[in-house]
C-alpha cells in the first residue's frame, strides 16, 4: 500500500506558563510543534518518534513533555529533543507535579499510571488504574490525580457497565478510590480540576445501552455529557447534558477550566463546536437542586440503573431516589416536564461554531483571557478570545497535505453532522476504529437480543459483517450504520471513504510482548494453541486468526435468534475486552473457563492453571 499523504492533526494544546508559547501536538506527523501567541508564528517543530498525544510544561516553562506511545519525550523548547522518559507502550496523557518535580503518565495500553522522578529520570511507581486511562489532571495541593478511563471494563450486559475515574492518592501512590460514571458511559476523553481543588469535570459520551436502537432523537442511543465529582466526598455530583434539544453535542473532546474558575471550556468535536459553561450560574443550580451539598457521600461504586426514558422523552434533570443514603448526586431522568430547565437555563451553556474541524485538545491562556483549541481534521490551532467568543486567530501548524480517500473516511467516521439531530458519530461505539467495550441492541437481527460490539479493525478482510453475518461485507455495514443507527443515509461515496478509512487501520502491536518478541511463555502458549490437543487454530488459524464461518459454540444467550455466531478474529484481542457475542467474559481466562466448560470453542477444560496461563500470554500477544 502506498504511503498515505502526511495530513496535519493537531491532537493536544497546552500554553506556556508565561502564555507566551503554545506547544501542540502533531498525531500524525509525529512532532512537537510551538507557536507564538503574540503573532501565531510557528517557531520550532521537533520531530518525535511515535504518536504524539497528551502535553505538559514543566513549572519554569523551560521543558515540555510530550506523550507518544513508545513513552514520554523530554523537550527544550529553545533547543529539541532533551531525552526520552519511560511511560509504558501506550503513553498517552501526561501532567508534572511540579513541587515533587515528578512526571506522571498515563498507559492505555497496560491499564497503569507511572510516576517519574524528572531529576534522575527514573520511574518510581506505576499504580493500576482502570481501562485505557488516557486524561488526566492534578489538583492544586498535588494531592491527588483525577485519571479518566476512557471504556468500560467487566461484563457488558451488566446494565450498569460504565467507565469510571481513578484517583490516584500522590503521597500513597495508590488507587485511593475508582468513581463509576452513569451507566453506559464511555469514550472519557476530557479531565480538568477547578482552581480550588473542590470539582472536577469529566467529559464522555453517555450511552443508553440497554435500548433498542429505535431512535437516535432525544440522545436514546447516546447523550454527551460532563460529570461533576466531588473532590472533598470523592463521589459523583452532578452529570449534565452538553444536548440542545433536537441538537446534540457529539463526541466531547478536550475540557479546561478558567484560571478564575468561573468557566469550563469543552470541544464538541462531532460537531465542531467550542462549549462555554458558566460554572457559576451551573453550581448555583445544581446547589438549589441539593440543598444537601457537602454531606458526605459514599466511596465505593455503586450498582445504579438509569430508568429507560418514556418513548419520545428526553432526559432531564430530577433526583435519583434509589441512591443511598448521603449520596449527592444530580442525574438524567425520563419525563419530558424538565426538558428545556436546568441546564438549558439561559446563560449557562453556549456553543460557538468553529471554522476548523474536528476540535479536540483545549487550553486556557494563564491570564484566561484566550482559548486555544487544536483542529484535528483541519490541522490548526484556533485561538478564540474568552470574552468576545470569536476566534481571533487560526494557526496551520505546518503545511497542509490534500486528504486521499482515507483521511475524507476518517473525518465522516468522527463527523456527528452526518448524523440526525448531531447526536453521534460513527466513531461514537467505535473510538479509534475499535470497539467501546458494551452491548447493543441493534435492530438489523431483531429487538431484545443486544450483542458486543465488534472492532473494525481487519472487518474489510474478514466478511461477513455483524455477529450473526447479517451483513455480507464491510461496505454493506458502512451503508447500514449510516441508514439505521445515525439515521441518514449516505451517499456512495462517502460509504467508500469510510470504507477507505477501515482498511487503513493498522493493528497495533501487543504491549503483553517483550520487547516485540515472543517470550518463552508466549512460544509455549503459541504451541498449545496450534496443537490438535485444543484445535483453537481450526476455527482461528494465522495469519487472519479466523477461519470466516459461523459455528455454535455454546453460548447462546435467552433472547438470541440464532445459534450460530461469526468466527471473529483474534487480532488485537489484547485490546478488544469484554469477549464472546454477548460481551459476558470480561477476560480471555472467563472465554477458556467459564464460559467453555463443555469444550465447543476449542478443548480447553483440562489444561492446568499454568498451561491456561500460557495459552492467555498467547493470545494477548496477538
Amino acid at each position: 500500500m502506498p504511503a498515505r499523504p502526511a495530513c496535519r492533526s493537531p491532537l493536544d494544546v497546552a500554553f506556556s506558563p508565561d502564555g507566551l508559547l503554545l506547544a501542540v501536538s502533531d498525531h500524525t506527523v509525529a512532532a512537537l510543534v510551538l507557536i507564538q501567541v503574540a503573532d501565531g508564528r510557528v517557531v520550532r517543530e521537533v520531530a518525535l518518534e511515535g504518536a504524539p498525544a497528551g502535553i505538559a510544561w514543566s513549572a519554569d516553562g523551560s521543558r515540555v513533555y510530550v506523550a507518544e506511545g513508545n513513552g514520554v519525550t523530554e523537550v527544550d523548547p529553545s533547543g529539541g529533543v532533551v531525552r526520552r522518559l519511560g511511560g509504558g507502550p501506550g503513553a498517552f496523557g501526561v501532567a508534572v507535579v511540579g513541587r515533587q518535580d515528578r512526571l506522571l503518565v498515563t498507559d492505555c495500553a497496560s491499564g497503569m499510571v507511572s510516576a517519574t522522578a524528572l531529576g534522575p529520570g527514573r520511574e518510581e511507581a506505576r499504580v493500576a488504574a482502570g481501562r485505557e486511562p488516557a486524561y488526566l489532571a492534578v489538583t492544586p495541593d498535588e494531592t491527588l490525580a483525577v485519571v479518566g478511563n476512557r471504556l468500560p471494563a467487566g461484563d457488558a450486559s451488566d446494565p450498569a457497565a460504565s467507565a469510571a475515574v481513578s484517583l490516584i492518592d500522590l503521597a500513597a501512590m495508590e488507587c485511593a478510590v475508582g468513581i463509576p460514571l452513569r451507566p453506559n458511559s464511555m469514550n472519557v476523553r476530557g479531565v480538568a480540576v477547578s482552581p480550588d481543588g473542590r470539582w472536577s469535570y469529566v467529559v464522555h459520551n453517555l450511552g443508553r445501552a440497554m435500548l433498542p436502537t429505535e431512535q437516535v432523537e432525544y440522545g436514546w442511543i447516546s447523550a454527551n455529557a460532563v460529570t461533576v465529582l466531588d473532590l472533598n466526598t470523592r463521589t459523583r455530583y452532578a452529570t449534565i447534558l452538553l444536548d440542545a434539544p433536537g441538537n446534540g453535542a457529539a463526541n466531547p473532546w478536550g475540557a479546561a477550566v478558567s484560571p478564575d474558575g468561573h468557566t469550563l471550556w469543552v470541544a464538541l468535536s462531532g460537531v465542531h463546536e467550542l462549549g462555554r459553561l458558566d460554572l457559576v450560574r451551573l453550581h448555583r443550580l445544581l446547589q438549589a437542586r441539593l440543598p444537601e451539598v457537602g454531606r458526605p457521600g459514599p466511596t465505593a461504586p455503586r450498582k445504579d440503573h438509569d430508568p429507560p426514558p418514556t418513548r419520545g422523552g428526553p432526559m432531564h434533570f430530577g433526583a435519583d431516589a434509589a441512591d443511598a443514603p448521603g449520596a449527592v448526586e444530580l442525574v438524567l431522568g425520563d419525563l419530558p416536564a424538565d426538558y428545556g430547565k436546568g441546564l438549558y437555563l439561559p446563560g449557562v451553556l453556549q456553543r460557538i461554531r468553529l471554522p476548523g474541524e474536528g476540535p479536540r485538545g483545549v487550553a486556557v491562556s494563564p491570564d484566561g483571557r484566550r482559548v486555544a483549541v487544536a483542529c484535528y481534521f483541519s490541522g490548526e490551532v484556533l485561538l478564540v478570545d474568552a470574552e468576545t467568543l470569536e476566534v481571533t486567530r487560526a494557526v496551520p501548524v505546518g503545511v497542509r497535505s490534500r486528504p486521499d480517500m482515507a483521511r475524507r473516511g476518517e473525518s465522516l467516521f468522527h463527523d456527528a453532522t452526518r448524523c440526525y439531530e448531531r447526536w453521534m458519530s460513527c466513531a461514537t461505539c467505535h473510538p479509534e476504529g475499535r470497539a467501546d467495550g458494551l452491548n447493543w441492541d441493534l435492530l438489523n437481527d431483531g429487538i431484545g437480543n443486544p450483542k458486543n460490539t465488534k472492532s473494525l479493525v481487519l472487518s474489510h478482510r474478514t466478511p461477513p459483517a455483524m455477529a450473526e453475518g447479517i451483513r455480507p461485507e464491510m461496505a454493506a455495514a458502512i451503508a447500514a450504520g449510516f441508514r439505521h443507527i445515525l439515521y441518514r443515509p449516505a451517499p456512495p461515496e462517502d460509504v467508500s471513504a469510510v470504507a477507505a478509512y477501515l482498511r487503513s487501520l493498522v493493528p497495533e502491536p501487543s504491549p503483553h510482548l517483550a520487547g516485540g518478541r515472543l517470550s518463552a511463555k508466549v512460544l509455549q502458549g503459541k504451541a498449545l494453541f496450534e496443537s490438535a490437543e485444543t484445535g483453537c487454530a481450526v476455527c482461528h488459524p494465522a495469519p487472519l486468526f479466523t477461519d470466516l464461518k459461523a459455528y455454535d459454540v455454546g453460548t447462546r444467550a435467552a433472547f438470541d435468534r440464532a445459534g450460530r455466531f461469526d468466527t471473529p478474529t483474534l487480532v488485537e484481542l489484547w485490546r478488544t475486552a469484554p469477549y464472546l457475542h454477548h460481551g459476558k467474559a470480561p477476560t480471555l481466562r472467563d472465554v477458556v473457563t467459564a464460559h467453555n466448560r463443555e469444550d465447543r470453542h476449542g478443548r480447553t477444560s483440562h489444561l492446568s492453571a499454568e498451561r491456561i496461563d500460557a495459552l492467555i500470554v498467547y493470545l494477548n500477544s496477538l
